[in-house]
């Protein structure tokens, strides 16, 4: 969607969250805009809704690892935080997905299945200790986001409205 619209000529800006904690979006999201000469801004994951209260966002588009059968979808963790502030800022929400994303073998999100990652993913940065030595860490790799945060969903058969698709 990004690609086609700055391809069309439409004014195109993109606040890329940097994705914690493995750094998808600093790492790659920016750099696949880059090369298309897309204009990126990265951004702390926990910078989002400080950019939303300001009104620099107009729209957020996000993508999704499963969709269940009633619109509840599953993505990398910080997802729902983010649907949950353009929904207090009246930011419309979308998610971009291809068609065999959706799963209508899953109900609702209840039933996707959360993995979770290392904890030294988060206690260690670069081969670095950054938390104390002995903590708990807890670090899910993904979040559910419900159906009725959702604005639309994008995929390769076309646009859907609502909280079930």
């Amino acid at each position: 969607m990004i690609y086609t619209a700055h391809e069309q000529g439409k004014k195109v800006k993109v606040y890329a969250d940097e994705t914690r904690p493995i750094l998808q979006g600093a790492r790659l999201t920016c750099w696949e805009l880059m090369q298309e000469g897309i204009d990126v801004t990265l951004i702390c994951d926990n910078m989002a809704g400080f950019l939303m209260q300001q009104r620099r966002v107009t729209k957020v588009i996000v993508g999704a690892d499963r969709i269940a059968k009633n619109g509840d979808f599953a993505n990398k963790i910080g997802t729902y935080s983010v649907a949950v502030l353009a929904k207090e800022h009246g930011i419309p929400f979308y998610v971009a997905a291809p068609s065999s994303t959706f799963d209508d073998n899953i109900p609702s999100g209840k039933e996707v299945p959360i993995e979770e990652r290392a904890s030294d993913e988060i206690t260690n940065w670069g081969g670095v200790q950054t938390a104390p030595t002995g903590v708990k860490a807890y670090n899910p790799a993904f979040d559910i986001t419900p159906a009725e945060l959702v604005t639309a969903y994008i995929s390769d058969k076309g646009i859907s409205r609502g909280k079930s698709r």
